[in-house]
């Protein structure tokens, strides 16, 4: 049992120190627009400087008044948030309604000793309303905040069966303060230096390249910067110009895919450094990552309904994959890198299947089946519907785009290459249809829901049929016609909606029949009746 530090009614406020901090970010986050107030009234032979000293001065105040506008409380029924000045804002959550604590700590956190508590319920996470954030606590407070919060009672502990053979007891890196008991947590899964070859496949440096051409852009904006007239874009432009339009767009696509997958790489380290998995007494999963920027999410397994497998195309060629949670009380809009859902970060496709199979309640209970298993279970194909389902939508698609570029070649006189390339990717758009359709399944084992679905990233969720609240059958016109229906099981976790897409009208209704037993019992005998 964990010491809980009892609860008080007084209202609290964030750590002085933090009026170190949201200054800071406040001129960090304001910088493109002060920068270009002093390039603007630096060459209009105005005082650009003290515009944007006042601009700095202005940024500070907004900062410091969020430590004098917030309070908060935790009493034994609720926790409480107070914040605003000109419009007094008070967020209540109850203490029943907390899933997750994110805890995340920046750099000039961490050499200030803070810490940023999120606590993620399971309503308002979608809609981005009534969020409940404190930046910034004390490390130790944090800490002893996640414990009060989440480990409110004794869950049933792990057995030995729960957990790999070579896992072994370790104290958590957030642990409570002095005066409480530390709980023990068995480690599911760490970061290994190999992993660090997925980075490039990841292309997260796509967002790293729009990130600087957004900034640069406001930045020239801002200003009223002539690029044109620096001598080095200059000279770059020069030689750029000189060369053939084939050479123009190897160099363009080779120097995109060097930066791109260095930034990925870069992206990748500091994101997933020193990333654990663990397993605590009390019933929670625990995930520590980062390098630079730390972050701790703790997510109570008795909300945990599934879990999904990701594989982009490009991680699925080097046989990777990701691993995120299916709970309630984490944002799943937001991708499974930003979002605290992430359970494994991209990974060999072994070690994501591996951890699945610890983390899912039954199957970690398992003896020896592998098969049995939601993440390896083979799946029911949709059959030759679904397959000429998916060639007739990729060909369409296709003759649209070849047509449109046939029209304004004739008309408006683009140029032939356009609409000649158009036509030698038809090979492409049948690999991609026939990928699609290899990727479609579903499966009913082991009491959860199966399905995969996508090609350019292919998904594969696994979802406790005891988290399903309906279902929901959708046919199109042309679905009607070929007899199959989309199903989705909605749940109050994840993306609250997981689909089995283009099945076979029967099957949908023997998978909602079999999946919530006598839910769709009244339904179906009004349809038997009215036939």
């Amino acid at each position: 049992m964990i010491d809980v530090v009892e609860t008080t009614l007084t209202w609290r406020r964030l750590s002085p120190r933090m009026l170190v901090i949201h200054p800071f970010q406040e001129v960090v986050r304001a910088a493109p627009a002060l920068l270009g107030l002093l390039v603007a009234g630096s060459s209009s032979g105005g005082q650009g400087h003290l515009w944007s000293v006042a601009g700095v001065a202005l940024m500070v105040v907004l900062g410091m008044l969020r430590w004098f506008t917030t309070t908060y409380r935790i009493t034994p029924e609720h926790v409480q948030v107070r914040r605003g000045l000109l419009t007094r804002k008070v967020v209540t959550v109850p203490r029943d309604r907390v899933r997750t604590v994110d805890v995340t700590s920046h750099v000039l956190h961490r050499v200030l000793g803070l810490a940023r508590v999120e606590v993620g319920t399971g309503t308002s996470e979608r809609r981005h309303e009534g969020r409940l954030k404190l930046d910034a606590l004390t490390a130790a407070e944090a800490a002893r905040l996640r414990v009060e919060l989440l480990h409110r009672s004794p869950a049933a502990p792990a057995t030995a069966s729960t957990v790999s053979p070579t896992a072994s007891p370790t104290v958590s890196p957030l642990a409570p303060p002095a005066g409480s008991t530390p709980a023990a947590e068995t480690e599911l899964a760490r970061m290994r230096p190999e992993w660090v070859r997925f980075g490039p496949f990841t292309m997260s440096g796509l967002v790293t390249v729009g990130v600087v051409a957004g900034f640069v852009s406001r930045l020239v904006s801002e200003g009223n910067v002539d690029l044109g007239r620096v001598g080095p874009v200059q000279e770059t432009w020069r030689w750029f110009s000189a060369m053939s339009l084939p050479l123009e767009i190897a160099t363009v696509v080779l120097v995109l895919v060097v930066f791109v997958s260095v930034a990925s790489t870069l992206g990748y380290v500091l994101a997933f450094g020193n990333f654990r998995l663990t397993r605590h007494a009390e019933g929670t999963l625990h995930v520590t990552r980062g390098l630079l920027t730390t972050r701790a999410i703790t997510i109570e397994e008795r909300r945990l309904r599934g879990v999904e497998v990701s594989e982009p195309l490009l991680l699925r060629a080097v046989r990777g994959a990701r691993l995120s949670a299916v709970t309630t009380g984490l944002r799943a809009a937001q991708g499974s890198q930003r979002g605290g859902s992430l359970l494994l970060p991209p990974a060999p496709r072994a070690a994501a299947v591996s951890v699945a199979r610890l983390v899912l309640p039954s199957v970690a209970g398992a003896s020896s089946a592998w098969e049995a298993s939601p993440v390896t279970a083979d799946l029911t194909a949709h059959g030759p519907a679904a397959l000429r389902r998916r060639f007739t939508r990729a060909y369409g698609v296709h003759a649209l785009v070849l047509a449109a570029l046939l029209a304004l070649w004739w008309w408006a006189g683009l140029p032939s290459w356009t609409w000649l390339t158009a036509a030698a990717l038809l090979p492409l758009t049948a690999l991609l249809a026939a990928d699609r359709y290899r990727s479609l399944g579903h499966a009913l084992t082991s009491g959860y829901l199966v399905t995969r679905w996508g090609s350019l990233a292919r998904r594969r969720v696994a979802l406790e049929c005891d988290g399903v609240i309906g279902w929901n059958i959708e046919r199109s016109f042309f679905q009607r016609r070929a007899r199959l229906a989309t199903l989705t099981a909605t749940t109050a976790a994840g993306k609250q909606g997981y689909q089995v897409r283009d099945v076979d009208l029967t099957e949908a209704l023997r998978l909602a029949a079999a999946g919530t037993p006598g839910l769709l019992d009244p339904f179906l005998v009004e349809a038997q009746h009215v036939s």
